[in-house]
């Protein structure tokens, strides 16, 4: 029993694990999953939801329990239903397609992505040519390029901004997906003024706070590690900027949403290791997966020092 215990003491003393913060939900994401919810109490189920509400399969699949149904398309969503349109926003074809149809809409969209919507739409109001920073597919990104019918490009990287081909007499302006990685964009920002030096730029810059902290948290909690655990789903767009960003810091870098996806030998000489959380990612997934850690690696917890966010964002009404 005695040589039991000072092993462990061992263990606590040698490991830690520390967690970034911010990390885990941000105000956007709260304020759709809460829609969805009061919507169902609401309502009763059956509640219709465009696309995943957000980019988390344990978000997802609790809402699927409680009698969400997701779809892709408003044509599975039987006529005058309810449906939710996703906090990453959609085009004004298919808010009047669901119109159209006699569906009671409630919209979950991010007011942080509806602001870039709001942008795009006034620059091509003013003859600007619009380029977007983003990723093709994302449904941010569809979302955003469908607020109008023309005028507006996508870039991925620095390589798109050099194929560009615009007319010499136009004007441009850039707006970007509210998730990306802050230093990437740079890059590509840096880019695109160097083409077009009286490029327009968003009043505020596109990527939101939220995505900012949790990548600045990254930064400061990297250096300390020897192993960083991100809680989040594979098409999280945020949560993957996350692990790539601790990776380019030179930290091992692992991106989960089960517990039961460690693996123990990931934590074989880890003393250290650095916990965050994507914005989609709920903190009672995260405390199950540090709960995993601590019977596999270290057990000591430590939550790091960082901005204590207080972003609150009103329902729609009717809920």
């Amino acid at each position: 029993m005695t040589n039991q215990t000072s092993v462990q003491n061992i263990g606590d003393v040698a490991g830690e694990i520390l967690l970034a913060q911010p990390r885990g939900f941000c105000a956007g994401v709260d304020r759709a999953i809460t829609i969805v919810e009061q919507a169902l109490e609401k309502f009763g189920a059956p509640i219709y939801v465009r696309h995943e509400i957000v980019h988390n399969a344990y978000v997802v699949n609790g809402l699927r329990e409680q009698g969400a149904v997701f779809v892709d398309e408003l044509s599975e969503v039987p006529a005058g239903n309810t449906v939710i349109f996703s906090a990453h926003g959609v085009a004004p074809a298919v808010r009047q397609e669901a119109e159209a149809r006699g569906l009671k809409i409630f919209d979950a969209t991010c007011p942080l992505v509806t602001k870039v919507h709001v942008e795009v739409t006034k620059m091509r109001k003013e003859g600007m040519r619009v380029i977007m920073i983003g990723h093709r597919g994302h449904p941010e990104v569809e979302g955003t390029m469908g607020q109008v019918p023309d005028g507006i490009e996508l870039v991925e990287n620095v390589q798109d901004v050099d194929a560009l081909r615009v007319p010499a007499d136009s004007r441009v302006a850039y707006v970007t997906q509210t998730t990306l990685s802050v230093d990437e964009t740079q890059e590509i920002v840096d880019a695109l003024r160097k083409k077009f030096p009286d490029i327009a730029q968003p009043k505020k810059q596109d990527i939101c706070y939220a995505t900012q902290n949790r990548q600045d948290a990254v930064k400061f909690m990297a250096p300390q590690v020897d192993l960083v655990i991100v809680v989040g789903s594979p098409n999280s767009s945020n949560s993957n900027r996350l692990r790539e960003l601790s990776e380019k810091l030179g930290v091992i870098s692992y991106m989960v949403d089960h517990p039961d996806q460690m693996d123990p030998k990931w934590f074989e000489g880890k003393k250290r290791v650095g916990l965050t959380a994507g914005a989609s990612a709920p903190e009672s997934l995260a405390q199950s997966i540090i709960d995993r850690i601590k019977e596999i690696g270290p057990r000591n917890v430590r939550v790091l020092d960082g901005i204590i966010e207080n972003t609150a964002f009103p329902l729609p009404k009717g809920l």
